[in-house]
């Protein structure tokens, strides 16, 4: 569940996606935020509405999560230069939407947060991620990573997920934790939440050139 400052920094960074269609050639994946950001508030909603009258939001966040994880393996396969690499990416989604229904059906089911499909995604995000940078710094001619949006969305999304990995994969663990415990790992979730949106809302700004204007 989201705080309000997660919601607020949701939709500043809706608003600077949608700068992806006006800026001068924009990377493609960048316009695909967006409907992105728009699902995100949605299920975050209605997740938020179903806990209010004390119903299960899990099928909703586990389905979404297959969502999430199969968009941001598109990202980063946009990201990477290696073609080989780039080949690999590209049917991981597949096999990922393999394995969370095998676990939806047979293994933990669609009522329980499904922490096993989340800690793959995590770690494949991450592995990729970190492919990402091991590419970046390898180039032989000179970046300026400061308006490479790619640079932004992977640093988000490497520190979010290398960080919620053994939050979210122990969460059903964690259902008899004290209160407090319980409360100060919602606070470390949402700060992620906000320092991801905060990536975000860089890598969709950051190359947004602006005029010198002379008198």
């Amino acid at each position: 569940m989201l705080s309000l400052a997660n919601y607020v920094f949701m939709g500043i960074a809706f608003l600077a996606s949608l700068t992806a269609y006006f800026a001068s050639n924009p990377y493609r994946y960048l316009r695909l935020f967006p409907f992105f950001l728009m699902i995100s508030g949605f299920i975050d909603t209605i997740g938020l509405l179903l806990s209010f009258k004390n119903q299960n939001n899990l099928i909703w966040y586990n389905l979404y999560m297959i969502f999430e994880f199969c968009f941001y393996f598109y990202i980063l396969r946009e990201t990477l230069y290696n073609k080989k690499i780039k080949n690999i990416v590209r049917i991981i989604p597949f096999l990922f939407v393999l394995f969370a229904a095998f676990n939806i059906i047979f293994i933990q089911r669609i009522t329980v947060f499904n922490t096993i499909t989340y800690a793959l995604g995590a770690l494949i995000i991450v592995a990729t991620c970190v492919y990402f940078f091991f590419e970046l710094f390898q180039l032989s001619y000179p970046v300026n990573i400061a308006r490479l949006p790619a640079f932004w969305i992977c640093a988000g999304l490497l520190f979010f997920y290398a960080c919620t990995f053994p939050v979210f994969g122990l969460a059903n663990f964690m259902q008899s934790a004290p209160w407090v415990i319980i409360r100060n790992l919602k606070t470390i979730v949402n700060l992620l939440n906000i320092f991801l949106y905060s990536s975000f809302i860089i890598a969709f700004l950051c190359g947004i050139r602006v005029r010198n204007s002379t008198s």
